[in-house]
């Protein structure tokens, strides 16, 4: 099987055969091991839907820099994720969006819906709750649930995503849904989607200080749970 490992890349980034144009690659490339791929790729990015969505995803991630027409120019970004988010709306001309968030973020599922409002979307949103099903209907045991001996709704992001669905939103905002439940939603969604928060109960929804903090305070991350 041809395993991609770009993670494990060792070669600079200005050296990198996918980001110099006479750059080299490791023998687990994927831009060398998946060359025949290419072509396939290219041609679905011609799609027109498709084309003119990433065509404004890409100057949206140029836009994100400030002062890129200096010279000695180095980077550094100038807009966070919500304003890019409203901007590359605005550059596909969307009108409708969605936003699947969990019941633990509701305050700020209103915001952001006063805020897209004050932009000019029409938004539409459903809560991870939706459809007051019991855990007990996937087959969760009491010992299983969050508040043991007490009545709990599952999440259900397949009824959000076909709630969204039938709205006919052009976009969809993920807010905070649990890990799994995402990948479920992100399934169904018959409409592009972004995220604006990943779930993390412990960091306020900053997975990555998880990540940042492994070689210290949080050196148990890379310890085998069988130990």
């Amino acid at each position: 099987m041809r395993l991609p490992r770009c993670a494990k890349c060792k070669i600079p980034s200005k050296d990198k055969i996918c980001n110099a144009e006479n750059g080299r690659g490791p023998t687990f490339c994927p831009t060398i091991l998946f060359s025949d791929l290419v072509p396939k790729v290219k041609a679905e990015y011609k799609v027109p839907e498709i084309q003119e969505f990433f065509r404004q995803a890409t100057i949206q991630e140029a836009e994100g820099y400030g002062d890129r027409e200096t010279e000695n120019y180095i980077p550094y970004p100038i807009k966070p994720r919500l304003m890019e988010t409203i901007e590359f709306a605005k550059k596909m001309h969307f009108k409708r969006l969605g936003i699947a968030f969990c019941i633990g973020l509701q305050k700020e599922a209103g915001m952001l819906t006063e805020i897209l409002e004050i932009h000019g979307f029409e938004v539409a949103s459903v809560c991870c709750k939706a459809g007051k099903i019991p855990k007990e209907f996937i087959g969760i045991k009491e010992e299983e649930k969050i508040e043991i001996g007490k009545f709990e709704t599952m999440c259900n992001p397949i009824l959000q995503a076909e709630i969204l669905n039938q709205t006919e939103t052009e976009l969809n905002i993920l807010l905070g849904l649990c890990v799994g439940h995402d990948a479920l939603f992100l399934k169904k969604s018959k409409a592009f989607c972004t995220v604006l928060a990943a779930k993390d109960r412990v960091t306020g929804h900053n997975p990555l200080s998880a990540l940042y903090t492994s070689h210290s305070y949080y050196q148990k991350i890379k310890m085998d749970q069988k130990r």
